[in-house]
Order: structure tokens, then sequence, then C-alpha cells
């Protein structure tokens, strides 16, 4: 009924319910509106924190609510969908609850912590109608795709092994070191390398093995400051991944073939530019890309997705690829050997055409909310 009903009003633009308001939704999801007019609009903000919900919602001009309000969130009429950036545990029963509203979802990353809720949400969007993408803002960058179509086109000759390494120093007390809550760099910052290896390999990893690095340090509560993985894909190529919230800021990927390498260095950086270094024939050509609001485009896709009846892409299959990997390389540390993975067939991969620019978004003011990195 929900659902039928929205249909009938005939929007130019969908409403966007924010659910959560962290660093990540403050910084950059509710800046990117501005950069997305046309598409998407900002209808309502969720929050526990009631000097958040105030001043946010005096800052952006729209109605405010707490977590038990969240059914009447989803009832409203100007909510066509939910922009979910709560903690990582979290996202499973919002998106289910939205769904099975008639809400349209769109989920931080990574999109649940364990295959089992990725497919509740997957089966909920499918019984609710609705669409459900994954917030892969890399799926739209111009470098990324850029670097990928050139992977395609041969350029590299045959890829043969992928490196990624992406750290930074978290402060004592950070969110993203409480295990209840899903934190560590594992689910934080290890997403960005295991899906920039598949998306550059095009392929799915059929081996998983991984260490973590225990460290006596206050800042991580039952979290492994460190982790260390290997993908083992088909045709014998191999893909290395290391990522830490107790190391000095390190951002990069990088792609060998057999006639050349492409590097991203920084790779998955919202802030700033990221830069590309191309080699071939020991020639090395670099390029600097603007600096770009990498939110927006998520938004306009998903956006025009919901208003032209489209599948998205990243769709809810891509994410749950990632926390597949993430949940083997948990089990392989555990039990200190390789995980072999089921085979998986993904059709859908980030395009050419995706690609969209828009400008920077101003520097945002920040309340009850911590940042990433000291």
């Amino acid at each position: 009924m929900a659902r039928e009903r929205r249909r009938e009003r005939g929007r130019r633009t969908v409403g966007y319910a924010v659910v959560g308001l962290g660093h990540i939704a403050q910084a950059a999801v509710l800046p990117a509106f501005e950069h997305a007019r046309g598409t998407s609009r900002l209808a309502a903000l969720v929050s526990g924190d009631a000097t958040k919900r105030k001043a946010i919602g005096k800052r952006h001009g729209v109605p405010t609510f707490g977590y038990e309000d969240l059914d009447d969130v989803f009832a409203r009429e100007d909510v066509d969908a939910v922009y979910i950036a709560l903690p990582n545990t979290e996202h499973a029963a919002c998106a289910v609850r939205a769904a099975r509203a008639g809400v349209h979802v769109l989920t931080e990353k990574p999109m649940a912590t364990s295959e089992e809720d990725c497919r509740a949400m997957i089966a909920a969007a499918e019984e609710g109608g609705v669409k459900l993408m994954v917030a892969y803002r890399l799926h739209f960058d111009p470098a990324t795709l850029e670097t990928v179509e050139l992977v395609r086109a041969g350029k590299l000759g045959e890829p043969r092994f992928f490196s990624s390494d992406f750290s930074y120093q978290v402060e004592p007390g950070n969110i993203r070191t409480d295990a209840r809550l899903g934190g560590g760099a594992i689910w934080d910052l290890g997403p960005y390398c295991v899906n920039a290896a598949r998306y550059l390999f095009g392929a799915e990893p059929i081996e998983v093995f991984a260490m973590e690095a225990l460290a006596r340090d206050r800042r991580f509560h039952g979290v492994p400051e460190a982790w260390s993985v290997t993908l083992r894909f088909p045709d014998e190529r191999l893909a290395t991944l290391t990522c830490s919230f107790g190391a000095a800021p390190v951002d990069t990927c990088r792609l060998v073939g057999t006639k050349g390498d492409v590097r991203l260095e920084p790779a998955f950086e919202y802030v700033g530019s990221l830069v590309r270094h191309l080699t071939i024939d020991e020639r090395t050509r670099t390029k600097k890309y603007p600096p770009s609001d990498q939110f927006a485009p998520e938004l306009v896709h998903f956006s025009r997705c919901v208003l032209e009846d489209r599948e998205p892409e990243p769709d809810g299959w891509e994410g749950l690829a990632d926390v597949r990997i993430i949940e083997a390389a948990l089990r392989s540390a555990r039990e200190r050997q390789p995980v072999r993975l089921e085979p998986i067939e993904r059709r859908r991969r980030p395009r050419a055409e995706q690609a969209m620019h828009r400008p920077p978004v101003a520097k945002a003011g920040v309340v009850h909310a911590q940042a990433p990195s000291q």
C-alpha cells in the first residue's frame, strides 16, 4: 500500500530521510544534496542525539526525529528513500524496516556485517518492490572508472597481481574501534580494498587467507589494530590487502599486468584529489584529477534509478560480494588457514558511463561526531 501511494505521487525528485548523523553524514552526505538538486531532496533527519537534531535540522531546514519515530518517518508522504549512515551492525535492521514500508534503501558500506544479513536486506527489497543500493562512491568516480576501463581495454596486458594499503591513526574512544558496532579496520577500510581488487580484476576471488595484528593499545576495544589479507582469483591471480587503524596515513592501490602497471595514490580518499600513475614500457604518466563531491553522484544515480525504475549499480549483490569475503577473512584469521569461497557470478560491474563529477562541498561544521582519523 505504501509503495503504491508513492508511485501515484509522480514526483520528479526523490525525498530522502538520512538516518544516522555521524561524521560522514554531516561532513559529506548532507552537503551533497546541494549538488544533487533536480533528482534528490532532503526530507527528514533521524538521530538519537537531541543536540544533533536541533542544530542540524535548523541548518538544513528539515524536520528531525528520534530512532523511536522510524516507522512514522517511513510513512511520511515526502519520504521516498532512506540513506542509512548508522553503525555497521545496524544497517540491516533499518534497511529491512524501510523496505517493508515501501521505502527505497541506499546504505553506507559495508552493507552489513554478515552474508545472512545482506541476504535478508536483498529479500526485503525484492518483496517490498523497492530499490537497494550500497554507497560505493568510487563506482561513480572518474579516476576510478577510467582506470577500470584502461584495464578492460588491455592496456596493462593480462592483469597478474593487485596490492592495496589503507591506514590511518584513530583517536582513543573512536566509535570505529567498537567491536559491538561492527568496528575495526577490516570492516571500515577493508571494503575499499576488497572492492577495488574485484572491480579491477573484473572477477570474484576463490580463496581467502588472512592474518590479524593485535596491538597492546588502549585505542582498540577488542578489535585488531591491523589486517593483512590475500585473495586468490581465477587464473592464479593474487591480491594482497593491508589495512590498519594504528599506522601513518596511507591510501593506495596498484594493479600490475604483463605489459605495465597502474597505481592510484591516493586511491580511496573523498577529500582532495585522486592521482593515477600509469606505467607502460617503463614510461610513467601521471594524471591528477580535480577534487570533487563523491557523494552527490551516488544520490543522483540512485534517484534516477528510482524515478526511471532501473536497477542501481552497485546493488545489494555487490555489497554481499564484499561482505562474504570479509567474513571469510575473519574465519581464516581465527582458524589460521585459507578459506575457500563458493563461486558466484557477478554480471553487474562499474561502467564508464556511470562517471560523474560534482564540485567539492564546502566544509561543514560537525556536531557531536568523531572524524575517522586524528
